[in-house]
C-alpha cells in the first residue's frame, strides 16, 4: 500500500511543540515495519530515513493552511507518487485534495486524520466554535470548510469517543452523512517517554505538579493560573510550567500574543517555575522524571491531548477538569470541577502513597494499547 500522508507543521522551528509532527514520526516507521510504503509530504523530513521525504512550503498562518491548500502542488505531488491512500491531516484541505486526485488521473482513497476540530459542544448539546480559529469571525467558515472536508473523505479518523461523537454531531448539523466513513484511531504514545511504574517512589508530604501544554488563552490557561495560584495555597504542591514556543516570530505574536502574556504572569506567581525542554526529547523525559503528577488542560474542545499521554506513558497521574475526552480518559477520582476538588485530590498525591501508586498504575495502563505498533495496526485497518 502506497501511503501519502501530508502533514502540516504549524511551527518547523519547534517540532516538540507540534503534536501532528510528533505524531507522524512515531506513526510513519510503524506503517512503515508493517508494510507500507509511506511518503511524508512537509517541510521537514520524519526520523526514520526509511519513510520517503516531499519537501512542502509551510503555511504562512493557520487560516492559509485551511483555505489554501495549493491544488497546483498538489497535482504535482499526486502525478510523482501516485498514491493508493492519501491522509489528510488538514480535513478542510480535502476537496482540494480530491480535485488534485482527479485532475492527476489518481485513485486513491483520502484518509482525513481529526487532529484538531474547529469546535466542540457543551453538556447541554450546544455547539462551541474554537475562538482560535474564530479571529475575525472566520470561525463559521472554517467549521463550514471542516464540513466539507468531512464529505470529501471516504475514511474520517478521530482520536477517542468523544471527538467521534462531536465529529458525527458536527457533520449532521452542516448536511454531511459520515454513514461509516467514521473509525477511531487513537494517537500513539512517544516510545522515549514510557517508564514502568513499579519502579515510581510516592511523594513525601510534597509534591511536583508539571504543566506541559501550549499557553495560548483557548487553551484555558486563565483558568489554570487560577487553579494554580489555589494549589500552592492550599496543597502541599510546587508547580513546574513548561514554556513550549520560547520566542515566536513576530507574526505568530501579532495573529495570537496570549502566550507571552500568560507565560510572564505565571512567571512572576510564587511557587511556579518557569522552564523549556529546549526541544530536547531526553530533557523532555527527565523534566518529566522529575514531576509526580500532571495537569490537563482546560481547553473545552480537547478531543485527545499528547502531552496528557506523555505524562501516563511515565507513570504521572494526571488531573484534569470534568470535560470532553478528559472525563472520557482519566480516571474519575482525578477529575475535578472545583479549584477545592482538585486542591483535595493533589493534597491526597502527595500524602498518601497508596492512592498515588494507586494511579501512577493506572495512568501507566490506560496508554498500554497506545504504541506505534497498535495504532499503526488500527490505522492500517481504517483505511483498507
Amino acid at each position: 500500500m502506497r501511503v501519502l500522508y501530508l502533514l502540516n507543521v504549524s511551527n518547523s522551528s519547534q517540532l516538540s511543540a507540534d503534536s501532528g509532527y510528533t505524531f507522524a514520526d512515531l506513526l510513519a516507521p510503524a506503517l512503515t515495519d508493517a508494510g507500507a510504503e509511506v511518503t511524508v509530504a512537509s517541510p521537514v523530513p520524519v526520523g526514520d530515513p526509511r519513510v520517503h521525504f516531499a519537501p512542502t512550503t509551510s503555511p504562512f498562518t493557520k487560516y492559509r493552511a485551511r483555505f489554501d491548500p495549493g491544488v497546483d502542488a498538489l497535482v504535482t505531488l499526486m502525478r510523482e507518487r501516485q498514491p493508493e491512500v492519501v491522509v489528510a491531516n488538514q480535513i478542510e484541505a480535502a476537496p482540494a485534495i480530491r480535485a488534485a486526485l482527479l485532475e492527476a488521473g489518481v485513485d486513491a482513497l483520502i484518509a482525513g486524520y481529526c487532529h484538531y476540530l474547529p469546535f466542540s459542544f457543551t453538556d447541554t448539546g450546544a455547539l462551541e466554535l474554537d475562538p482560535a480559529m474564530d479571529d475575525r469571525g472566520l470561525g463559521r467558515s472554517v467549521l463550514l470548510a471542516f464540513a466539507a472536508g468531512l464529505a470529501a473523505c471516504d475514511r474520517v479518523l478521530v482520536h477517542s469517543s468523544t471527538a467521534a461523537s462531536w465529529t458525527t454531531a458536527a457533520a449532521a448539523r452542516t448536511g454531511v452523512d459520515l454513514g461509516d466513513k467514521l473509525h477511531i484511531v487513537p494517537a500513539p504514545r512517544d516510545v522515549r517517554l514510557v517508564r514502568d511504574p513499579d519502579g515510581i517512589l510516592p511523594p513525601q508530604g510534597r509534591a511536583t505538579g508539571l504543566y506541559n501544554h501550549r499557553l495560548y488563552a483557548h487553551y484555558g490557561t486563565a483558568r489554570f493560573t487560577q487553579l494554580a495560584r489555589h494549589l500552592i495555597a492550599d496543597a502541599p504542591v510546587r508547580l513546574t510550567v513548561m514554556d513550549l514556543f520560547g520566542t515566536r516570530s513576530p507574526e505568530r505574536v501579532r495573529l495570537d500574543p496570549s502566550p507571552e502574556r500568560h507565560l510572564e504572569e505565571l512567571g512572576t506567581t510564587d511557587g511556579v517555575t518557569i522552564t523549556s525542554d529546549r526541544g530536547d526529547r531526553i530533557r523532555y523525559r527527565n523534566l518529566l522524571a522529575d514531576a509526580h503528577f500532571g495537569i490537563a488542560p482546560f481547553r473545552p474542545g480537547c478531543p485527545w491531548s499528547m502531552s496528557v499521554i506523555d505524562c501516563q506513558a511515565m507513570g504521572l497521574p494526571v488531573i484534569g477538569p470534568r470535560t470532553g475526552w478528559l472525563a472520557e480518559h482519566i480516571d474519575n477520582e482525578l477529575l475535578f470541577d472545583t479549584d477545592e476538588q482538585a486542591v483535595r485530590i493533589t493534597q491526597r498525591l502527595a500524602t498518601e502513597p497508596e492512592f498515588y501508586l494507586l494511579h501512577a498504575k493506572g495512568a501507566f495502563a490506560s496508554t498500554a494499547d497506545l504504541t506505534p505498533e497498535a495504532v499503526a495496526a488500527r490505522y492500517l485497518e481504517a483505511v483498507r
